[in-house]
């Protein structure tokens, strides 16, 4: 059913997001994983928030959690249930004009994210998340459930922007690295932890010299 943009209440349940490929990728343990979250998220009375598709992992974590008797809220934009890849069989399905919109809320009803493989549609949705934490927009974790080492040369390459300076240490935490479902689930649903501001420059004098 599609419907109009509604706002979540007080009485919503815990909603986590998941970003994921609308490609089912080419190992069978990212659509074993994707149905396992979906399960897992409906039996503990976890609603989730994803991208609207019918296709892919996207479609697989939807239909597991429906099957598990979960709430599930699909978030898409016009361009796309045009393509003919929405779930049509949702029970709620919201429809916005723009991804920007499409993001914007994901974000506003989910306490949390969780990411799985996918491509650069994923990275995108994920990466702004993880900026609009280091920047206070919100205060939301990120979970990376690194299936099969799917995240590690994602991961490494944040430890090389700290490194290189362009990232402070607790930035890089707040992209948090998940090895089962369980653990992904208690990530997403705990506490983000208080950062400082992201301009380290802004901590060294004119000369270049730390500030007290």
């Amino acid at each position: 059913m599609l419907t109009g943009m509604t706002n979540q209440t007080a009485a919503d349940p815990a909603r986590l997001c998941v970003y994921c490929g609308s490609n089912a990728g080419n190992s069978p343990t990212y659509a074993a994983i994707a149905r396992k979250l979906g399960g897992a998220m409906a039996n503990r009375g976890i609603g989730l928030v994803y991208g609207g598709g019918s296709v892919g992992l996207m479609g697989m974590i939807a239909d597991a959690a429906m099957e598990a008797g979960g709430e599930v809220i699909g978030v898409i934009t016009d361009q796309l249930v045009n393509a003919e890849v929405a779930h049509r069989d949702l029970a709620r399905l919201e429809v916005v004009p723009t991804m920007h919109d499409r993001k914007a809320r994901l974000s506003e009803l989910a306490d949390g994210f969780v990411v799985l493989p996918g491509g650069f549609g994923t990275v995108d949705e994920f990466a702004e998340m993880l900026t609009w934490n280091q920047l206070g927009i919100v205060a939301k974790p990120v979970v990376l459930l690194d299936v099969e080492g799917y995240w590690e040369p994602m991961l490494a390459w944040m430890d090389k922007a700290v490194e290189c300076g362009f990232v402070r240490p607790p930035h890089r935490m707040l992209a948090q690295r998940a090895l089962s479902v369980d653990e992904a689930i208690a990530l997403a649903l705990a506490p983000v932890p208080a950062t400082p501001h992201k301009w380290l420059d802004r901590d060294l004098t004119p000369r270049g010299v730390p500030r007290p």
